[in-house]
């Protein structure tokens, strides 16, 4: 790995100098939303942060504070979780990727820790291209393949990893000290069938916010599955690098 350029940890010389040599911005987007009781509501932005600043060391690049809050709406039947409005999400990512491009950074790699962040993701993207700033948005690429192969329970639905044993041992190795295994419990709940179709409260049909067994995770399975999704992420961003000679 390389050396990124922490904003939460340099001075704006620090910046200007990377900058003058040419460089990518990284940003995380994550949620403030319920991940069961072992888990801390900022869990969706831990795993974002920490996968994006392996992806900024791979990159040489910028590494910018993350944005703590996203579309988290279809969790807001328990207590703790704080959403944004599409467009608010949708807004600040426009807003932070034109001060990208006027500070002078070639281009901006999104990493995205939620998925109800998505559709505002995407939207703000083409924004931006169009005013001129390349953006590339990664969703934990190779994730399904990656949990098939390394954990041990099976995930609630196809792709859908939520306070189960894939974050609970990521957060394992980024922040190890906020997951309590000892309440731990493992929740399948039977999804309606037109979950996806409208718009839907997880709590009407799940009890604890937990979707999945997190009990079999461990620091190592997390290591692994973020080497996974950090080595895959760096290869798409090479070849989008390619495509728009940044």
């Amino acid at each position: 790995m390389g050396q990124s350029v922490d904003f939460a940890r340099a001075s704006w010389p620090d910046i200007a100098a990377a900058v003058d040599a040419g460089v990518l911005a990284v940003l995380a987007i994550g949620a403030c939303e319920q991940h069961g009781a072992h888990l801390p509501l900022t869990t969706d932005t831990d795993l974002a942060h920490g996968v994006a600043r392996r992806i900024a060391a791979g990159l040489d690049a910028l590494l910018l504070p993350p944005i703590t809050y996203g579309d988290a709406w279809n969790n807001e039947a328990f207590t703790g979780t704080i959403s944004l409005s599409p467009a608010t999400l949708r807004a600040m990512i426009e807003d932070i990727g034109a001060g990208c491009r006027r500070i002078g950074a070639k281009g901006l790699v999104i990493i995205n820790g939620h998925f109800g962040n998505r559709e505002p993701i995407a939207l703000a993207a083409r924004t931006l291209l169009a005013a001129g700033l390349p953006v590339i948005h990664l969703d934990y690429p190779r994730l399904e393949a990656l949990a098939s192969q390394i954990c041990d329970s099976e995930p609630a639905g196809p792709g859908f990893y939520h306070a189960d044993e894939v974050e609970t041992a990521m957060m394992l190795v980024l922040v190890p000290e906020v997951v309590d295994l000892s309440r731990a419990a493992p929740e399948y709940p039977d999804f309606p069938p037109t979950f996806g179709l409208e718009p839907m409260q997880l709590r009407a049909f799940n009890a604890s916010g937990v979707f999945g067994d997190p009990r079999p995770a461990t620091a190592a399975k997390g290591e692994a599955l973020i080497a996974g999704i950090v080595e895959e992420s760096l290869r798409l961003i090479t070849l989008w690098r390619e495509r728009h000679y940044v």
